[in-house]
C-alpha cells in the first residue's frame, strides 16, 4: 500500500507531536523539527507504505536533536510502560471470560480472544483516533466479518506454523490470551516485535515484560519502521515467515506494508484512517480481520474489492 497524498497532512502533525515529544524544552529546535521534516518530504518517493514515511521522520527528528546538542531517546517509553501495565491488570479477567467461553455450548473462545487482541489495537500512538479501549473490551462481541474469522479458525489446528506480527506495547499483553488460545490447539507459534524502539511499538522488552516470551518462541523482524516492511526484514525472519502456515498480522501499520506485498496473510486491527476506511470499505474505529488475497485484494466484512 503506497503513501497517497491523503497521508502528507498526517505526517504534518506528526512532525510537530515527534518535535514535541524530542524537544519539549526547544521552541527552536521544534521549528527546525518542523521546517527539516518539510524540506525531507518533499523529496521522499510516496511509491512505499505509509511506515516507511515514518521512518524518515524519526530519523529527521533524531538529526535535529543531535543537531541541537542533545541525544536521540525513547520518547514512548513511558507511555509503553503504562499501557503494558494497565493491560496486565486486565488479564485476569479477561481469562475468566475466555475459560467461561470455552465452557459454554457451542462457546469459541478462538474468536473471542481475537475480538479482545484486535480491541488491543486500539493503544496506538501514531494517531489521533479516540477510542475507549478499555470499555470495548468489556463490551466485546462479534465484530469482525464471520467468512473471514471462519477461514482463520481452520487454519488454527495442531502442528500449524503460525506466525504473529505484533505491533504495539500493552497490545501485546492482550495477544498473550490469543497466543495461549492458538497453543491449547496445538500450534507452533512464533511472536514477532519490533527490532528497535519505534512510536509504542512492541520490542523484546515489551514482550518480556508481558509474559509473551515465557508463552512462545519471540522474534525480532528486523524491521526499524512501525510496520512489517518486507524489505527491511532481516533475511532470517523473511525465511520464517515463508514457511509459515499461517501469517496474522496485528496492527493498521502492518496491514499497510504487506498490502500489496505479500499475499495470504491474516490482518487484525483497529481501522485508524480515513485511507485505511477506503481500503477496506469499514468505518473509522471498526474491528477489522482482512485476508490479502491473490490479485491484492481483500476479503472483509464489505466483500472482496480489487
Amino acid at each position: 500500500m503506497n503513501t497517497a497524498t491523503a497521508c502528507l497532512e498526517c505526517f504534518e502533525r506528526m512532525a510537530h507531536r515527534e518535535a514535541q515529544l524530542a524537544l519539549p524544552y526547544s521552541e527552536a529546535g521544534r521549528r527546525r523539527v518542523v521546517e527539516a521534516w518539510s524540506a525531507r518530504l518533499a523529496g521522499l518517493d510516496l511509491r512505499v507504505p505509509p511506515p516507511v514515511i515514518f521512518r524518515h521522520l524519526v530519523e529527521t527528528v533524531a538529526g535535529v536533536v543531535v543537531e541541537m546538542g542533545g541525544q536521540p531517546f525513547d520518547h514512548y517509553a513511558e507511555d509503553k510502560r503504562r499501557d503494558n501495565e494497565t493491560a496486565l491488570r486486565l488479564l485476569p479477567a479477561l481469562a475468566a471470560r475466555l475459560d467461561a467461553e470455552a465452557a459454554r455450548p457451542g462457546g469459541d473462545s478462538l474468536a473471542m480472544a481475537l475480538e479482545l487482541a484486535i480491541i488491543g489495537n486500539s493503544i496506538d500512538r501514531g494517531v489521533d483516533l479516540d477510542i475507549d479501549w478499555e470499555a470495548e473490551l468489556n463490551a466485546v462481541g462479534q465484530s469482525v466479518d464471520p467468512d473471514t474469522l471462519a477461514r482463520f479458525s481452520a487454519r488454527i489446528v495442531p502442528g500449524a506454523r503460525v506466525v504473529v506480527l505484533g505491533d504495539n506495547a500493552g497490545e501485546i499483553a492482550l495477544d498473550t490470551l490469543l497466543v495461549r488460545q492458538m497453543l491449547a490447539r496445538g500450534c507452533d507459534v512464533t511472536y514477532a516485535v519490533r527490532s528497535c524502539p519505534v512510536i509504542n511499538d512492541a520490542t523484546l522488552e515489551d514482550a518480556a515484560r508481558v509474559g509473551m516470551t515465557e508463552l512462545c518462541r519471540v522474534v525480532e523482524s528486523g524491521v526499524d519502521t512501525p510496520g512489517t516492511v518486507l524489505d527491511r526484514c532481516s533475511p532470517q525472519f523473511l525465511e520464517r515467515l515463508r514457511d509459515a502456515d499461517v501469517v496474522l498480522s496485528k496492527g493498521q501499520g502492518n496491514f499497510e506494508a504487506l498490502h500489496g506485498a505479500m499475499d495470504g496473510v491474516y490482518c487484525a486491527f483497529k481501522v485508524k484512517c480515513d485511507r485505511v476506511a477506503d481500503e477496506t470499505g469499514l468505518p473509522l474505529g471498526r474491528s477489522a480481520l482482512i485476508r490479502l488475497d491473490w490479485a491484492n485484494r481483500l476479503t472483509t466484512a464489505g466483500g472482496a474489492r480489487s
